[in-house]
């Protein structure tokens, strides 16, 4: 079976890179830095549908991506989630987060509704993440 991206992470959310295992992308609100990896593995579900190989592409992916959004962002928090309630198909949330941002200390799902990203932001981001080689 052929991967396909779940239509509501390609309607949510804008493509940034690939790497090894998963597509990079980011969520399109402007309110939290929020980037998704999302591996290009057809019809999984769980971090555990993954094979080994695959769980540890996933965990040293998501360790790179954590590690640049301390940097780029300064966040007082990481949080990072394999959630997928609403969307089922496998996508890891990394979240920087603030004290001074609109939800916190909530969980930002649901709390108020997206803010776009500006287009010169994402154009930003995929420059930046173009000239990333994992």
């Amino acid at each position: 079976m052929e991967f396909k991206l779940a239509p509501e992470l390609a309607r949510d959310s804008y493509h940034l890179t690939d790497w090894p295992l998963c597509g990079v992308r980011v969520m399109n609100d402007r309110q939290f830095p929020w980037f998704l990896l999302v591996p290009k593995v057809a019809d999984v579900r769980e971090i555990i549908d993954l094979t080994e190989d695959n769980q540890l592409q996933l965990l040293n992916e998501s360790r790179f991506l954590s590690h640049w959004l301390k940097a780029e962002y300064q966040p007082d928090k990481l949080n990072i989630a394999a959630l997928g309630n609403h969307v089922p198909q496998l996508h890891v949330h990394h979240l920087a987060r603030f004290q001074t941002d609109v939800a916190w200390p909530a969980p930002v799902w649901g709390k108020q509704p997206m803010q776009p990203l500006e287009e010169s932001e994402v154009a930003r981001l995929q420059s930046l993440f173009a000239d990333i080689t994992f």
